[in-house]
């Protein structure tokens, strides 16, 4: 267990490392609004800063929502290795991302059925991850060879701000060692990930939870793959109109 590291807390244009022993890996303090409709303020020191490494292909622990993530360019295939090698994960498995909106699914995916449609506008931003066909140009990493990719619209603050200074698409796996326990405070992060990271934004305790739900729109009626944070009976209620 590593020990506790006391985070930074920084203002507008000023960034201050906090140092683990010797390792380089930044802790930042990001206190998310006490409205969670608001968003972190797009000209936030460790938001910039967070979004220049990812566009360098480095790596950011983040807030995904319930327990702590890891951010890297979704597009760049070794960038998205990075976060392979840090999890220890294994190659069959995929790598859900996270969109700033759904005008973002254009480059990542085949088509948008209207079941997403109808789920998108009931659910996000919010805890419901949609697996759609992917777009050829998506790394088969991010898809484990399925050609299919899982995508989610973040509602915490912190990611929503992350995601809108990329510009793009990021990678929302949890920040743990594959097979191990996510990790709900920085704190709790495996000591070889706290040294793999480029920057921590350290948003206090999260709520924990069973994260998002997944539902695969690639078929008709939908599949719930996984059951998360939005139930079955909501899914099913929300998709009522077509059946």
């Amino acid at each position: 267990m590593p020990k506790k590291t006391e985070p930074v807390k920084i203002k507008p244009g000023q960034i201050k490392p906090a140092r683990i022993k010797s390792d380089k890996a930044k802790i930042v303090r990001v206190d998310p609004p006490k409205d969670p409709l608001e968003s972190v303020p797009p000209d936030h020191a460790a938001i910039i800063e967070a979004g220049k490494i990812i566009r360098d292909q480095g790596i950011v622990i983040f807030p995904a929502q319930c327990l702590y993530g890891l951010a890297a360019n979704a597009l760049d295939p070794k960038a998205v290795q990075k976060i392979f090698d840090l999890k220890q994960r294994p190659k069959n498995n995929p790598i859900l991302v996270l969109i700033q909106n759904p005008k973002d699914l254009t480059p990542l995916v085949k088509h948008i059925p209207d079941s997403a449609r109808i789920l998108m506008d009931r659910f996000w931003p919010g805890n419901l991850t949609l697996i759609f066909e992917a777009a050829d140009r998506v790394s088969p990493l991010l898809t484990a060879h399925t050609q299919k990719i899982g995508i989610r619209v973040p509602v915490h603050p912190v990611a929503r701000a992350l995601v809108k200074q990329v510009q793009g698409p990021i990678t929302g796996t949890s920040a743990n060692l594959s097979g191990q326990p996510a990790c709900s405070r920085v704190s709790q992060l495996p000591l070889a990930m706290v040294r793999g990271a480029d920057l921590i934004l350290d948003a206090g305790h999260l709520k924990g939870g069973s994260g998002s739900t997944i539902v695969d729109v690639t078929y008709d009626p939908v599949r719930i793959l996984r059951q998360g944070m939005v139930s079955s009976i909501k899914i099913f209620q929300a998709l009522s109109p077509l059946t």
